[in-house]
C-alpha cells in the first residue's frame, strides 16, 4: 500500500515491529488492475497497540489486497491459515462470512518496504493468533470505510485527523489493459488445476512455463492457458520480484 508523507491529512507509514492487533474493517470490493489484469479485491484493516499517533487514534495497517476466493491455494485462504493458526473446517468454509472476521484478535510482524520511487510501504508479513490474555480490542473510533462512501469520504476516525487508505502505485487501476482478461484463464493442468492464472505464485508460474508449456497440446483451452502463463511470466519478470495482490 502506497503512503504519502505526513501533513494534509496523510499520516506517516504504522512503525514497524510485533504488536497487538485487532480487525476493525473488510472493505469493499473494488475493481483494479495490476500486472495480473483486472479483478476485484479487498482489503483487512488493523487497529495495533503501537504507540498512538499525535491525535490519539490507533495506528492502523492495510493487508495486501485479496480476490474473494477461500480456495486452498488463494492468497485470502493462506492468510486465514496463518491467522487462525489452522485451515478452516468444512462448516466454516460452508458459511464463512469476512464479517466475523471484525473484532478478530491476532498478533502481527510489520516491516517497511522503500520503494525507488521515494515511497514507503508498510507490509504485514505475518499475521498470527494472539496467544496471550489480553486481546487487542476495537477502539470504536474506526469507521469503516462502506460506512463513508456514501458521503464520498474515505474510512476514518470519529473526530480526529483522517488518515486515507492507502494504496500501492503497482495496484493502481491501469486502464491500458483494461478488457486484458488472460489473468482470468483458468488452470486445468496439475495440482493448481481449477485456478486462476492470478492466483498462481511465482514459482508455480515458472515451472509450468518451464515444464508444461514446452509441450502444450493444440486444444483451444491449452493454447490459452499457454499464452496466459507466459503473459504471466513477461509480467514477473517486468515486475522484478513478481509481486502479488
Amino acid at each position: 500500500m502506497k503512503l504519502t508523507k505526513k501533513g494534509g491529512g496523510a499520516f506517516n507509514p504504522h512503525e514497524e515491529g510485533t504488536f497487538r492487533a485487532v480487525c476493525v474493517d473488510v472493505t469493499p470490493l473494488v475493481k483494479q488492475t495490476s500486472k495480473f489484469g483486472e479483478s476485484e479485491i479487498f482489503r483487512l484493516v488493523f487497529e495495533t497497540d503501537a504507540p498512538a499517533r499525535e491525535d490519539g487514534s490507533r495506528q492502523c495497517v492495510w493487508s495486501r489486497g485479496f480476490t474473494p476466493s477461500l480456495n486452498e491455494k488463494a492468497n485470502f485462504r493462506k492468510f486465514i491459515r496463518q491467522w487462525f493458526g489452522r485451515d478452516l473446517t468444512a462448516a466454516e468454509e460452508a458459511e464463512f462470512d469476512t464479517e466475523a472476521l471484525l473484532g478478530k484478535p491476532a498478533q502481527v510482524v510489520i516491516t517497511h518496504d522503500h520503494a525507488d520511487n521515494g515511497n514507503t510501504y508498510a507490509n504485514i508479513i505475518a499475521c498470527t493468533p494472539y496467544k496471550g490474555n489480553e486481546p487487542l480490542k476495537p477502539s470504536g473510533k474506526f469507521t469503516r470505510k462502506k460506512d463513508k462512501e456514501s458521503n464520498g469520504e474515505e474510512a476514518s476516525y470519529r473526530g480526529a485527523a483522517k488518515p486515507t487508505e492507502p494504496v500501492r502505485e503497482a495496484e493502481a487501476v491501469d486502464t491500458t489493459q483494461a478488457g486484458d482478461d488472460w489473468a482470468t484463464v483458468k488452470v486445468h493442468v496439475g495440482k493448481h488445476s481449477g485456478l486462476e492464472v492470478r492466483d498462481l505464485d511465482p514459482e508455480a508460474i515458472e515451472k509450468l512455463n518451464k515444464n508444461w508449456v514446452p509441450n502444450a497440446g493444440n486444444t483451444a483451452a491449452d493454447q490459452r492457458l499457454a499464452k496466459a502463463l507466459k503473459r504471466a511470466q513477461e509480467e514477473l519478470v517486468a515486475a522484478g520480484a513478481g509481486e502479488e495482490f
